[in-house]
């Protein structure tokens, strides 16, 4: 649910020169005032949220000291997670199921009340820490509906054009017996909006950490993972002095 009108949260309070995670895409909330069309079921479903994530991002925060930026509003109403100029930014279809309320939808409107005080306040955020290192949290489903390739990666670094924080999280990873995606199961060349605005313009370091789904399901799994994440990326942070 939004709170306080606003389409995001923040969980913990960020340390100057130490770690933050950042989460487009944690909630499924809809707003009573945005028609979307489309069964209820399907708003728990991975076409609406990162399934897992905000489990995740909630125990980074509290018990390892790494403060989040949560979504409070589902990729479905605005995608975060994409330029305002991008085609889907107000998808009409994700994973073959058609979003019917989103055709011819006042897009602008819903950048204005959703999309641009949810970034606005995470530059803010970002620009007051000064963290050494962002963690972009997602996760993915095994399969797309609509494809036929499983997905094996277990974990899976995305980045553009600045890899450096990803080189030492695949090792490190990799190392703790994981199957490590390198720009997989999504390229970060195509797919890595809010860390090409918020970390790689500025030089900022940051791992984008995508993780299979059905592995973070329950809160024992969300638990053991924020744990590993946590663990991974303060070995990032100190590799990167």
């Amino acid at each position: 649910m939004i709170l306080d009108d606003n389409p995001y949260r923040q969980v913990g309070t960020p340390r100057r020169g130490g770690l933050v995670c950042v989460a487009d895409h944690a909630s499924n909330f809809v707003p009573e005032d945005v028609p979307l069309g489309i069964a209820a079921d399907l708003l728990d479903n991975h076409i609406a949220v990162d399934i897992g994530v905000n489990g995740v991002a909630e125990r980074m925060a509290r018990r390892h000291d790494i403060p989040a930026h949560l979504a409070c509003v589902s990729r479905l109403v605005v995608d975060l997670h994409r330029e305002e100029e991008h085609p889907n930014v107000v998808p009409t279809e994700s994973d073959g199921h058609l979003i019917p309320g989103n055709i011819g939808a006042n897009v602008e409107a819903r950048l204005e009340k959703y999309y641009r005080p949810y970034h606005d306040a995470l530059e803010k955020w970002i620009e007051g820490a000064e963290p050494k290192l962002i963690i972009s949290l997602h996760s993915f489903t095994p399969k797309l509906q609509n494809g036929t390739d499983e997905r094996p990666w277990e974990v899976a670094l995305l980045y553009n054009e600045d890899d450096r924080a990803a080189r030492h999280a695949i090792r490190l990873f990799g190392e703790l017996g994981l199957n490590v995606g390198d720009n997989e199961p999504y390229s970060g060349k195509q797919l890595n909006a809010t860390m090409n605005r918020h970390a790689e313009a500025d030089g900022r370091y940051y791992c984008a950490i995508e993780v299979r789904q059905d592995l973070i399901a329950t809160r024992a799994e969300q638990s053991r993972f924020a744990a590993m994440i946590a663990d991974v990326c303060g070995r990032v942070a100190l590799a990167l002095d």
